[in-house]
C-alpha cells in the first residue's frame, strides 16, 4: 500500500481492483476491501475499506466504514470509523467522520464534519505534516 497509508492489518483480503487506465460508472457495493486507480462515476457504498489509489478519479457520493485516499474525490464521503488523505490526494466536496487525517500536500475543498452520524458526538482531528 506504501507512501505512508496506516491501515490495520485483518482477515480483510482485496476483494476488487479497479487499475489506472479503466473506467466505470453506476453504483459499487462491496465487503471487505477494494482498490481504485481507475476513473469512477457514481455511488459507492460498503462496510468495508476503499483505498482510492493516485491516479484515481471519483465523482460521487462514498458511505464506508474506512477510506484512504490518495487520489481525486469530488462529491460527498461519509465514513463510519475513519477518513485519511495522504498526498498527493485531492478532496472536493463534504466529507465526514469521527477521525479525519489530512496529510500535508494535500488539498481540501469544502466542509468537515468530525462526528458519527448516529451520536453527534464530537471527535478530533489530526493533521500531520
Amino acid at each position: 500500500m506504501g507512501r505512508g497509508v496506516t491501515m490495520k492489518k485483518s482477515k480483510e483480503d482485496m476483494n476488487a481492483f479497479l487499475g489506472e487506465g479503466t473506467e466505470f460508472e453506476g453504483k459499487l457495493s462491496f465487503t471487505g476491501t477494494v482498490r481504485l486507480d481507475g476513473r469512477f462515476k457514481g455511488e459507492i457504498f460498503s462496510e468495508g475499506t476503499l483505498i482510492v489509489g493516485d491516479s484515481a478519479f471519483i465523482e460521487g457520493d462514498i458511505e464506508v466504514s474506512q477510506i484512504i485516499i490518495s487520489g481525486e474525490i469530488k462529491g460527498s464521503i461519509t465514513a463510519e470509523n475513519r477518513i485519511e488523505v495522504h498526498a498527493p490526494g485531492k478532496v472536493f466536496g463534504t466529507i465526514q467522520s469521527p477521525v479525519v487525517i489530512i496529510d500535508e500536500g494535500v488539498i481540501f475543498e469544502g466542509t468537515c464534519k468530525m462526528r458519527t452520524a448516529e451520536t453527534g458526538d464530537e471527535k478530533k482531528v489530526a493533521v500531520i505534516s
